[in-house]
């Protein structure tokens, strides 16, 4: 049988959007669902998918529902110490079976984790956004440079290390976290890198994608797919903290989609969609940017480095530098 990538042009790219739930705040659970989905997604002839922000092992929809911001509240920090037992510890392996899955297939990945970081002493939060490229290689790890609102209480303030853009077929992919994406110096160092496919990853709600998506598409002539996770009452386990808080609330949803993808034009190739779990696969075509770019180029002949230009620190920051003794 006949792979249908073997099927496509050099400008057609197939992209998996996966819009699904966590196990929430169960690491390992989660993980052996992404990998699943990682499957479904090369069988349907997918080279690139993509998962929503905070997925693994899920976002802190709790924080704004059970009085998080009370000081020093026992309650609140036994959730926060579950919150942290769950996190992703990449330098662990923990993600070794989602690489082991992309090399087998060929297939890159967009996974939105919170990442639990050793070289930040291993006891707070970031909301990383993490690619690992068709070898199975992680490429780069995106730490979220501002959390939003309630995040705040649970999530640290990442780094510019991670505004990196990767090579994928034709097209060039960079991506960003959930209201980062409305940042324009971060979306810019991107653009100057060459981003023409755009990543937008979201922890689910209707109310974010319909805007910036397109917005996004018709600033950089560009395609963007964003992708939320989804959070209903039966996705949080049993003896979970604050379930039965959280299940008092009456919500049918507590994160309800709204992944969707732009063309360079504006134009839907993917309406958002709400309140369905799922894998949704689209093509794209690298001629529709190229076409696009002849009258508008942000980065290129529409850029005056003479007049404007950003300046972005790439370092990963830490709190310690050692200097090691000589050898004597």
């Amino acid at each position: 049988m006949t792979s249908p990538n073997l099927l496509q042009s050099p400008d057609q790219l197939t992209v998996g959007l996966v819009q699904m739930a966590p196990v929430w705040l169960d690491r390992e659970a989660t993980l052996r669902k992404v990998e699943g989905f990682i499957a479904e997604a090369a069988l349907s002839g997918c080279q690139l998918v993509v998962f929503g922000e905070a997925l693994v092992p899920g976002y802190p929809f709790w924080v704004e529902l059970t009085g998080g911001a009370k000081f020093n509240d026992p309650a609140q920090k036994r959730m926060y110490a579950h919150y942290l037992s769950q996190g992703v510890v990449i330098e662990r392996g923990d993600l070794a079976g989602v690489c082991q899955l992309a090399d087998q297939h060929r297939i890159a990945v967009y996974l939105g984790v919170m990442e639990r970081a050793p070289d930040r002493g291993g006891h707070s939060l970031y909301c990383s956004l993490v690619y690992i490229n068709e070898r199975g290689e992680v490429s780069s790890v995106h730490r979220k440079t501002q959390p939003t609102y309630e995040e705040r209480l649970v999530w640290a303030a990442g780094d510019g290390h991670g505004l990196r853009v990767h090579p994928l077929g034709a097209f060039q992919v960079g991506g960003l976290n959930c209201y980062e994406n409305w940042v324009p110096l971060l979306r810019t160092a991107l653009y100057a890198q060459g981003s023409d496919l755009h990543v937008a990853v979201w922890p689910g709600g209707m109310h974010n994608t319909p805007d910036i998506t397109r917005f996004i598409a018709l600033e950089n002539r560009s395609y963007v797919v964003s992708v939320s996770g989804l959070l209903r009452p039966e996705d949080i386990p049993a003896g979970t903290p604050f379930r039965e808080e959280l299940l008092a609330t009456g919500r049918s949803f507590f994160g309800n989609g709204g992944s969707a993808v732009a063309a360079p034009d504006g134009t839907w190739l993917l309406e958002p969609v709400a309140e369905q779990e799922g894998l949704f696969v689209v093509t794209l075509d690298h001629t529709h940017v190229r076409e696009e770019r002849q009258n508008f180029d942000v980065a290129g002949h529409y850029g005056r480095p003479d007049i404007t230009h950003l300046r972005v620190n790439r370092a990963r920051q830490a709190i310690i530098q050692f200097d090691e003794d000589p050898i004597h």
